[in-house]
């Protein structure tokens, strides 16, 4: 790929990660937290519907930060150097590590979380006390992860010139 394409491959990479990014950080600090003022049934059974819409929603920033982050890991490895090579591959690393924390952590638990009964007071409680503060933690992970990622990407396709 010629240095055009590649940047703007890398620029739009670190959009999607920025996006995610973006997502991720807002459901660590708004919406699992207003969840978590809800009786343990409704915040599942509303954990349950985002878990059904989320996927559809964030398709393209995730198609694009992992497929482009695998085109810009690639493309630095073989056609950069020095800073800019650095750069680039930390930032498209980032970008992969962070979508595979999505899919070894996150979708199993919300695969999980989907085969509570949420009108079962005391399977409800049990399941979102064992699922939240863990599922958190890790966002905050894949958050700063994805963030990194945006900000490596930048500053790689700038440094490329």
């Amino acid at each position: 790929m010629d240095t055009t394409l590649m940047r703007t491959v890398t620029l739009a990479t670190a959009l999607g990660t920025g996006v995610l990014g973006g997502v991720f950080v807002g459901f660590s600090t708004f919406v699992m937290p207003g969840f978590d003022r809800l009786a343990a049934g409704d915040a599942v059974r509303a954990m349950q519907a985002v878990n059904v819409t989320a996927p559809r929603g964030l398709a393209v920033p995730l198609v694009v930060s992992g497929l482009g982050s695998l085109a810009v890991g690639g493309w630095a490895l073989a056609r950069s150097s020095g800073s800019t090579r650095a750069l680039l591959v930390a930032g498209a690393l980032t970008g992969v590590v962070a979508l595979g924390v999505t899919a070894a952590y996150h979708v199993p638990r919300n695969d999980a979380l989907d085969r509570v009964d949420a009108g079962s007071a005391p399977a409800a409680a049990a399941a979102w006390q064992g699922y939240a503060p863990g599922w958190v933690a890790m966002n905050h992970v894949r958050a700063a992860l994805s963030l990194a990622s945006a900000g490596l990407l930048v500053a790689g396709a700038v440094r490329a010139g």
